[in-house]
């Protein structure tokens, strides 16, 4: 059935609303709309939002298949009412050709739960030592314009200058992975009292500081576009803050995880709370909240960096960092910004659609909810509250800090220009 009929949801968190679907876009909004000929969601007051757009996801594929594909990611994403997703470089091999970037994009459209849009490496092997074919990436049927080598930090001033030179032709933007190399060798958490009290090694907060200072410095010199991969500290957010008071094209990202935990979790040497950039401290946490409500930090995204069983389930030291976030990410931000009355419904759409969308050129999405306009939607319980249960993940990866936690709000349907991907809870 080509027309469906949302009946009674608080579009963006307002009164309710009825929003009709015909065929791949938004042909009414309004109150009393007729249901003839069409499919009938009987929204009951949820909150509709624009498909949410991730900045930062770790798709794995290709070469980590054992910890994610582009399918079991989508299906992920679509799960945590996502309609795009920008899939970051780290793959094996590197997405630093033209190449490989288009066999990422390719998968995406086979697969249809959510858009993929790929990122592209700014180094060959991500080594930071030679640029990669920026060029041609964007030139290439995936039309990169974010380029990132996260998971490692372009720590090379003049190379990093070549790079916010040479995508400032296109209106790209460089995502920079902020974490100054030497000062981390042998890091395991956050620096501070935590970090002495456990003898584990330090990551000083300045290791993260002095890259962005330098960076949004290197964007103002040269007039080009810097976007901060997951900002975590609370002197990151005063230089993100003064950068765009002097005018430089600067954004940045903070993680749901970052919003929530703090360092004091790591008490417990769970490798499941091992994460790059650390978990910091509360006031760190309460910074990055009040830098989200004000629109110093620009966007939410989930940094979803899946890994097997075996690579999470082991000492602390030899786990690897990162955790899943696709399917909690909206709850995560219901609970530390909606609930907290930090931000509204409205604002969730501009951090978590409109402003990613925005940042990454990715087209059709972080739209309004209103006619002519794609229909890329999420349908919202905001009532609902219930424990994280990672069995129930359509990623392909458990690492979740959040395992037994309840959290409020779900996901109960998500469309992607029109297709239902997930009805009532469940992926079609």
């Amino acid at each position: 059935m080509s027309k469906i009929l949302i009946r009674g949801a608080k579009v963006l968190g307002g009164e309710p609303q009825d929003v009709l679907i015909d065929g791949s876009l938004i042909e009414a909004v309004g109150t009393g709309l007729s249901d003839e000929g069409a499919e009938v969601v009987e929204a009951d007051g949820k909150v509709l939002l624009p498909g949410l757009v991730d900045l930062h996801t770790h798709l794995r594929e290709p070469g980590r298949e054992d910890s994610e594909t582009v399918l079991t990611g989508t299906r992920a994403a679509a799960s945590g009412g996502y309609t795009a997703v920008f899939a970051m470089a780290n793959t094996f091999p590197v997405a630093d050709t033209a190449g490989v970037v288009e066999q990422v994009y390719r998968l995406g459209q086979e697969h249809g739960y959510c858009d993929v849009q790929p990122i592209g490496a700014v180094t060959v092997g991500l080594e930071g030592k030679k640029l990669a074919e920026l060029g041609a990436m964007h030139e290439s049927a995936a039309s990169v314009t974010v380029f990132s080598d996260d998971g490692k930090c372009v720590d090379d001033a003049v190379i990093m200058r070549r790079a916010l030179e040479y995508v400032k032709a296109f209106g790209g933007v460089v995502a920079q992975h902020a974490q100054e190399p030497r000062l981390t060798e042998g890091a395991q958490m956050n620096e501070g009292i935590v970090s002495a009290e456990l003898g584990l090694g330090g990551w000083p907060a300045v290791a993260e500081e002095s890259i962005i200072a330098r960076d949004v410095l290197l964007a103002e010199h040269v007039g080009s576009r810097v976007h901060i991969c997951h900002l975590s500290t609370a002197g990151s957010v005063e230089i993100v803050r003064w950068a765009k008071s002097r005018g430089i094209d600067v954004t940045a990202e903070v993680t749901p995880h970052h919003l929530l935990l703090t360092d004091e979790l790591v008490r417990s040497y769970n490798p499941v709370y091992k994460v790059n950039p650390p978990l910091r401290t509360e006031r760190d946490v309460l910074a990055l909240r009040e830098a989200l409500a004000d629109g110093t930090i620009d966007i939410v995204a989930t940094d979803h960096a899946p890994h097997p069983h075996e690579d999470k389930d082991c000492e602390w030291a030899a786990a690897a960092m990162g955790m899943v976030g696709l399917e909690t990410a909206l709850s995560v931000v219901q609970e530390t910004m909606v609930d907290t009355g930090l931000l509204t419904w409205a604002g969730v759409a501009e951090r978590m659609s409109f402003k990613p969308a925005e940042i990454g050129r990715a087209t059709g999405h972080g739209r309004p909810v209103s006619a002519g306009e794609p229909a890329n939607l999420t349908l919202v319980d905001t009532e609902y509250r219930g424990s994280v249960d990672p069995e129930g993940f359509a990623s392909r990866s458990r690492n979740t800090p959040y395992e037994g936690r309840e959290l409020p709000g779900r996901v109960t349907h998500t469309w992607l220009r029109g297709k239902a991907t997930l009805v009532d809870g469940k992926l079609t």
